[in-house]
């Protein structure tokens, strides 16, 4: 194992645990590719990558390409002679990237593939309600997360995960999983399979694309367990939200928890109940969302009774989608 030359590829939170289990279990990390360095935040100050900060504390090679087919970056990736790629959570890579190690390229996604190929396989589980999902690794082929599967695990989803927590969860299972199929790969006891191979007859896949703004904004007309579950699969970050709107003015509201209850009803879709004090819930279809924990646009996250507090709540009658 320790000569065999890894290449790993990764940039945020996520991909670090990974890449530090790669060490402590003495795997030779020949290189570490991750993003440019990008300004960040309201100072516009220059921000690095988590994985660049793991890199640089641990004196590995490190690589920033602004573009992943510069010659001059495909010519150090050779010289590097690896044997292995490694990628979690990086960008889509070029044909002429991924075929360079003789073992070919392998990925680490976040859910069980086929399923929830995309940007956002936690958030999309977690809206779609589901109990199980997990880690996969895979052959990088010229498609995104369409590649020949290697290992897959199994994960619970328990009743208030929020993306955060999840993401956490997985991210501890698939450090693993990196280390169990590179074994595995070394010692020939993998035969990759296609990802049709678990797909069952007439089942359909479910997408993880991108999270846009559009997709953060409640719909009150929705149930509450699904509204719910959309409050869970986008909190901590980017956060589900709705607006409050009086006669004179409005407010952005991000909720980062709630509570669903399902309860037969005769009001109007968003309309607000709360004592000013303790509780606030909002009516949906068959139900009500009772929000716990919420973030007003540009205030600090605070939990129902202190936004209450500092909020006259009877002025805004209505919520709107």
């Amino acid at each position: 194992m320790k000569n065999l030359r890894i290449v790993y590829m990764g940039t945020p939170e996520f991909a670090v645990a990974p890449l530090g289990s790669l060490l402590m279990n003495g795997f030779n990390i020949a290189g570490v590719v991750t993003s440019p360095d990008r300004p960040a935040g309201r100072g516009r100050k220059m921000g690095i990558s988590p994985v660049k900060k793991f890199a640089q504390s641990n004196m590995l090679k490190l690589f920033q390409p602004e573009n992943l087919k510069n010659p001059d970056f495909i010519a150090a990736l050779e010289k590097l002679e690896p044997d292995i790629f490694v990628v979690v959570a990086f960008r889509m890579l070029p044909g002429v990237v991924w075929s360079i190690p003789e073992m070919g390229t392998i990925n680490l996604h976040a859910s069980l593939l086929p399923h929830y190929r995309g940007a956002a396989p936690v958030n999309h589980a977690l809206i779609n309600g589901e109990s199980i999902t997990g880690v996969t690794t895979f052959l990088i082929d010229d498609k995104i997360d369409t590649g020949k599967i290697l290992m897959r695990e199994e994960v619970q989803i328990f009743p208030f995960d929020n993306a955060g927590d999840l993401q956490d969860r997985l991210m501890k299972h698939g450090a693993r999983l990196i280390i169990s199929t590179i074994t595995a790969l070394v010692d020939n006891r993998i035969t990759p399979r296609h990802q049709s191979d678990f797909i069952l007859p007439g089942e359909i896949l479910k997408p993880a694309p991108k999270i846009y703004p559009s997709d953060c904004i409640i719909d009150w007309h929705k149930d509450a367990v699904s509204i719910h579950n959309l409050v869970r699969g986008l909190a901590p970050h980017p956060g589900a939200r709705f607006t409050l709107r009086s006669r004179s003015a409005e407010r952005i509201i991000k909720v980062l928890e709630s509570f669903p209850e399902v309860k037969e009803h005769t009001l109007e879709h968003g309309q607000v109940i709360t004592d000013g004090k303790e509780y606030l819930k909002i009516a949906c279809h068959q139900g009500f969302v009772s929000i716990l924990n919420l973030q007003p646009e540009g205030r600090k996250i605070m939990n129902t009774k202190d936004f209450l507090r500092g909020c006259k709540i009877n002025d805004y009658t209505t919520s709107i989608s």
